[in-house]
C-alpha cells in the first residue's frame, strides 16, 4: 500500500478577464475517477489544498450531461460525499513529499485561479518531478506547473512531453473568448512539448515520471497510469 497525495484547488471561482467571478472548482469526474481506483486498489490518499480549505466542487461537474445520465450523476455526488479525505485536508504548506509515494492533481478551472501562481504548490512540483516518483496531472491541472521553479529560475517541466485541457476545448465549452489566458498557450509559452488530441477524447502522455491527460475523460487512463508506476 502506498500513500497518495492529491494536491486540488481551494478556489470556488475563477476570474475571468472582464473582471467577472466564474463558479468553479474541482471537477468531479477528475477527483472520483483516480480517487475510487487508488483506493481500489488499496492505496491511502491524502488531500492537501491551499491554506487547508476544503476543496469545492464545481457544482456543474456533477451535471447528469458530464456523468451519463442522473444516475452516473448520483454515483458521483456519493463518492464525493463519502470521501472523508475531501473533508478533512492538510494545509499545502505542511506536506513533506517524502511522505508520500506519488503525488496527483487533477483539474476543473479552479487550478488557473489559485495553483497557477501558488508558490508552494511550485515547490512541491519541483521536488516531485526530480524524485522521480510518479506524478499525474490531468485537464486544467497543469496549470499548476505554471508556478514551478528550478534553482536556476527556469521552469522545470520545459521540455517534457505533456498535455493538458486545449485551446479547442476551451472554445467548444464557451469560456475562451472570456479567459485571462488559455492553458495551452501557458504551457507552449514555458518551452513544454504540448501534445494536443482530438477534443474530449481521451489522451495520455508519459514523459519519465510525469504523467498528463487532456480532459476529463483521461482521468481514468490517467489513473491506470500512475497506478502502474506504483508498481
Amino acid at each position: 500500500m502506498a500513500k497518495i497525495l492529491f494536491v486540488l484547488t481551494g478556489a470556488d471561482t475563477w476570474t475571468l478577464a472582464d473582471g467577472t467571478p466564474h463558479p468553479t472548482g474541482f471537477w468531479a469526474e477528475e477527483f472520483a475517477v483516480p480517487y475510487e481506483a487508488a483506493k481500489a486498489a488499496g492505496h491511502e490518499i491524502v488531500v492537501a489544498t491551499p491554506g487547508g480549505v476544503v476543496p469545492p466542487v464545481d457544482k456543474g461537474s456533477l451535471a447528469p450531461e458530464f456523468n451519463g445520465g442522473q444516475e452516473g450523476a448520483d454515483k458521483r455526488a456519493e463518492v464525493l460525499a463519502a470521501s472523508a479525505e475531501l473533508k478533512h485536508p492538510v494545509t499545502l504548506s505542511e506536506v513533506d513529499l517524502a511522505d508520500y509515494a506519488a503525488v496527483f492533481y487533477p483539474g476543473g478551472h479552479g487550478p488557473m485561479e489559485d495553483l497557477a501562481v501558488n508558490a508552494e504548490s511550485g515547490e512541491l512540483l519541483t521536488a516531485t518531478l526530480a524524485s522521480g516518483k510518479p506524478l499525474a496531472v490531468v485537464c486544467h491541472g497543469p496549470a499548476a506547473l505554471l508556478a514551478a521553479t528550478g534553482a536556476d529560475g527556469t521552469n522545470p517541466f520545459a521540455g517534457y512531453r505533456l498535455t493538458g485541457f486545449t485551446n479547442a476545448e476551451e472554445r467548444q465549452g464557451g469560456l475562451a473568448d472570456k479567459a485571462k489566458w488559455l492553458l495551452q498557450d501557458r504551457l507552449v509559452e514555458l518551452g513544454a512539448d504540448f501534445r494536443e488530441g482530438e477534443p474530449w477524447a481521451p489522451q495520455v502522455v508519459v514523459d519519465r515520471n510525469l504523467i498528463t491527460g487532456q480532459n476529463p475523460a483521461s482521468s481514468a487512463a490517467v489513473a491506470q497510469e500512475l497506478l502502474r508506476a506504483l508498481g
